[in-house]
């Protein structure tokens, strides 16, 4: 599923037009990721978590170039599902 079909989606279902969805779509991206840039974390609950994980610095091989590369510590996104969207999940799967 992409953006595009979630906003035309969520247009259909609570009969919102989609440029007013899509623009309440964008701002949520837009806010959780500047809460992620400032090393927070966004919580909702009954779905999850956004956070960010720490990569510890590692060496990793160039094979076109037969050369070692040493990747520096870096944070990245993660999503951890909270137990209730994984309950629910669970019994999608019994159906």
């Amino acid at each position: 599923m992409t953006k595009a079909d979630i906003i035309n989606r969520i247009s259909k279902e609570q009969g919102i037009d989609r440029q007013t969805v899509t623009l309440v779509i964008e701002g949520f991206m837009k806010c959780v990721k500047d809460t992620l840039g400032r090393e927070k974390s966004v919580f909702l609950r009954g779905f999850g978590t956004f956070s960010l994980k720490r990569r510890a610095a590692r060496k990793v091989q160039n094979i076109s170039q037969h050369t070692t590369i040493l990747l520096p510590e870096r944070h990245v996104p993660h999503f951890k599902p909270s137990e209730s969207f994984l309950a629910f999940r669970k019994e999608d799967n019994r159906k």
